[in-house]
């Protein structure tokens, strides 16, 4: 269930770039999934944008062009779920999201992007996310989208939430803490 938040400068986009990099971004999100290209995994795949007044926008103390680099300013925050990324994939985010956002602005060098396309990662606790009224973990998620529960990405969201549950019981921390896929206990 990855949303990206997309805000950016006015004039930084036109509305056929935003079609265009709204397509490249749920692109990405469908691969953050898992390859996920079910009709699940794209009604999970959520991208907004909100331009912002270039006289908000202060990079160096500054709002003209100063320390921007091409294509624009564009700072993107990517929401996922706690313990479905390790460092790598994270990594692979970071760069596709680039790509994408060069691609649809028509920007061809990568090093000419700068610290004008800042994106930021933040993992949301299992049991924090909702839908329809109802939470939903990593679990559903995983089952929602077509996720193979027996493949390498999800041994991996395995070994995390096991570790993670070995941690909360060696410090006594209480057992209705939560935080944990539900299909696991703490003893």
């Amino acid at each position: 269930m990855p949303i990206m938040n997309v805000s950016y400068r006015a004039g930084d986009l036109d509305k056929t770039m935003k079609a265009d990099l709204a397509k490249r971004l749920t692109d990405v999100l469908v691969t953050m999934e898992g390859g996920a290209n079910t009709h699940g995994g794209r009604a999970f795949a959520w991208v907004l944008f909100s331009e912002r007044p270039s006289e908000d926008w202060w990079v160096g103390g500054e709002t003209d062009n100063s320390f921007i680099s091409p294509p624009g300013c564009f700072l993107v925050h990517v929401t996922i779920p706690e313990g479905y990324m390790n460092a790598s994939h994270k990594h692979d985010v970071h760069l596709s999201v680039n790509a994408a956002i060069r691609a649809a602005t028509g920007t061809t060098d990568p090093a000419a992007t700068g610290a004008s396309i800042l994106v930021v990662i933040a993992e949301v606790p299992e049991g924090n996310w909702g839908c329809a009224g109802q939470t939903i973990s990593l679990e559903n998620i995983a089952d929602s989208v077509g996720l193979s529960k027996t493949g390498d990405r999800y041994a991996w969201v395995q070994a995390y939430f096991s570790a993670k549950a070995r941690m909360l019981s060696a410090y006594d921390y209480p057992k209705d803490i939560g935080g944990l896929l539900p299909s696991m206990s703490r003893d």
